[in-house]
């Protein structure tokens, strides 16, 4: 019940004094009543008093009502289930309010969260009962006000969503009904999973089906490559030095400027613009080919191309070279090109090319070291086919990119299996995010007037965070991209990223805070922080007495009432920690609060 003014009081599940009074309020009625039917003459007066007790005892009768209410919400401990169906009805109903559905739950304000800290300084056992003692958490707190479906304005989702609590408590249930009601609104989605759930992909498949387009539904899984759809994370890119930057972001760096970082692009940008010179489409297993074994034979290509196109009767001009090195036929090419075509056709790319090559061998592998294992990782079986697919004409597999994805409003599920490898999955993820990012960049250097959305979702997103999927999150919202993250603690942030500045970066750049059970105190501390504080009035009273013993029989008595104010925090940290499975604390743009709890995503499989 509300404080109605500083001096007005109520205690949340106090016994229901309203219940006894209406039940005398009711009796006195009645005992009118044959009191009247026993002496006549009071008859009129009767009536009109048995009417007065029978208002006043509806009247505390239906308080008595509200708070019988209020005290069965501490029972509704119980899990609760929708089906695809009945979301998608409210997915219909809150897209035209251009809105999303949360679950459900109450606005958290300080009506609500005076009550909270009422009861803790009072003792939530001693008020509550046994119901304040269950195992699985502290469902009182959502007793605290009547729930009602939560809905939130899709326009906040572009300032990107934080979903953080520890395992088994209900992160992966919330991404059901946030990803079914993105294909229920005919969206791009994106699901990047390290765990592989397979709940999760088959409550995907099964809202695309369920939606009347189940062929929108892309899997890919390293454990199921027979089931798998090909993704080629280097098929797009504007300008060449993308695809060098896309794969030296894997490369393990604390701060991403160190030599063996900038050496490693230098390569990888040198080989893409031999390749792209050459006509061929750089992939993945093609740069392990030449990072591992030298650029030789690349660069005799290019250097042959660039002649043919640039430099008049270069046969015969180069055949006293080709004559002098005899088998040598790169070396010819080289002095060539460095004697006499340079000052014809010089080409940029092909002194780079050429600069690698003539690079020492032994001081080249050791710069490379880092490079190397990571081009292993994601060109090993099967990855060779599912990473870099280059197959002949007619074949029957799925070959697709980000682009291809976004363009065709598809629904791509992207297990990493990282339980099994997860070295090899943070790489896939990671490349993955790096790709992402260069679409972003076209969609928003190109214009997104005619595009929809794009909804990206991972999961346990501590194992695949990079410096592409961090400029995502920073300038993707112009791209009307919409990025969901899951993680349990904002600790593993600043593990994966090797930097605390790089893991707040990650943190400022969700307005959207959704918080499950948190056990990690940091993590605690910063979601409390999120919140303004309230003041919480409690009242002081005091007794006193007195004897004067220099006046005859001279007691004074006193009571004295006093209503106190401190600061206190709109939801205390420390109670993150008792939330039951499936229950939320959300922090949204715009500063709402809303305290929720998750229905469970029932599908046929």
């Amino acid at each position: 019940m509300a404080v109605s003014s500083p001096y007005d009081f109520e205690v949340p599940w106090r016994p229901n004094f309203e219940a006894k009074m209406a039940i005398i309020w009711a009796t006195g009625s009645a005992i009118i009543i044959l009191f009247s039917l026993a002496v006549p003459m009071f008859s009129q007066f009767a009536a009109l008093l048995a009417i007065g007790c029978a208002l006043a005892a509806a009247y505390r009768g239906y308080q008595a009502y509200k708070r019988l209410v209020d005290a069965s919400r501490l029972k509704l401990f119980g899990k609760e289930f929708i089906d695809l169906a009945e979301l998608e009805r409210k997915a219909g109903l809150s897209a035209k309010q251009k809105a999303f559905w949360l679950g459900k739950g109450f606005p958290w304000t300080d009506i609500e969260a005076t009550k909270l800290h009422t009861l803790i300084s009072l003792g939530v056992v001693r008020t509550i009962g046994k119901a304040a003692q269950h195992t699985e958490g502290a469902y009182w707190i959502h007793g605290l006000a009547p729930e009602s479906d939560l809905y939130s304005e899709l326009s906040h989702l572009v300032g990107h969503t934080l979903i953080v609590g520890t395992t088994r408590v209900g992160k992966t249930r919330l991404f059901d009904l946030l990803i079914a009601q993105a294909i229920f609104r005919g969206e791009t989605v994106i699901i990047i999973d390290p765990k592989g759930d397979h709940g999760l992909a088959q409550n995907a498949r099964a809202a695309c089906e369920a939606s009347g387009a189940g062929d929108r539904f892309v899997y890919f899984h390293p454990a199921h490559p027979d089931r798998s759809a090909c993704i080629d994370p280097l098929r797009n890119w504007n300008r060449k030095t993308e695809l060098a930057s896309r794969v030296a972001a894997l490369i393990p760096s604390e701060t991403g400027a160190d030599p063996f970082t900038a050496f490693g692009w230098k390569v990888l940008n040198d080989i893409t613009n031999g390749m792209i010179a050459t006509g061929h489409r750089p992939n993945l297993v093609q740069l392990r080919r030449y990072v591992e074994g030298g650029p030789d034979s690349l660069l005799q290509r290019a250097l042959k191309v660039h002649f043919s196109a640039h430099v008049k009767d270069w046969e015969s001009r180069a055949a006293s070279y080709i004559k002098r090195y005899k088998d040598r036929l790169l070396e010819a090419y080289i002095t060539f090109y460095q004697e006499i075509a340079i000052h014809e056709a010089q080409s940029v790319d092909l002194d780079g090319l050429i600069s690698t090559y003539e690079h020492n061998r032994d001081h080249f592998q050791k710069m490379v070291a880092s490079l190397i294992p990571i081009l292993s990782m994601l060109t090993s079986d099967p990855l060779q086919e599912l990473l870099s697919p280059d197959f002949e004409p007619g074949h029957e597999r799925l070959v697709t990119d980000m682009s291809k994805i976004i363009r065709g409003n598809k629904v791509v599920y992207i297990g990493l299996d990282s339980l099994a490898d997860s070295t090899v999955g943070s790489a896939i993820g990671s490349i993955m995010l790096a790709d992402l990012a260069a679409v972003a960049g076209d969609r928003y250097n190109y214009g997104i007037d005619s595009l929809t959305p794009v909804n990206l979702f991972i999961d346990e997103a501590a194992e695949v965070l990079n410096q592409p999927a961090i400029q995502l999150m920073n300038k993707g919202g112009g791209a009307d991209f919409r990025v969901t993250i899951a993680t349990q603690t904002f600790a593993d942030f600043a593990s994966r990223l090797g930097d605390e500045n790089k893991a707040r970066q990650v943190l400022a750049n969700t307005n959207n805070k959704i918080a499950l059970r948190v056990l990690d105190s940091e993590t605690q501390k910063y979601i409390a922080e999120g919140m303004p504080e309230i003041k919480v009035r409690s009242m002081a009273l005091r007794y006193g007495h007195n004897v004067d013993t220099h006046i005859h029989d001279e007691y004074t008595a006193s009571y004295q009432e006093q209503i106190l104010e401190e600061d206190a925090e709109l939801f205390p940290a420390a109670m993150l920690g008792e939330l039951p499975p499936l229950h939320f604390i959300a922090r949204l743009s715009g500063g709402r609060t809303l305290k929720g709890r998750i229905p469970i995503l029932l599908t046929e499989q």
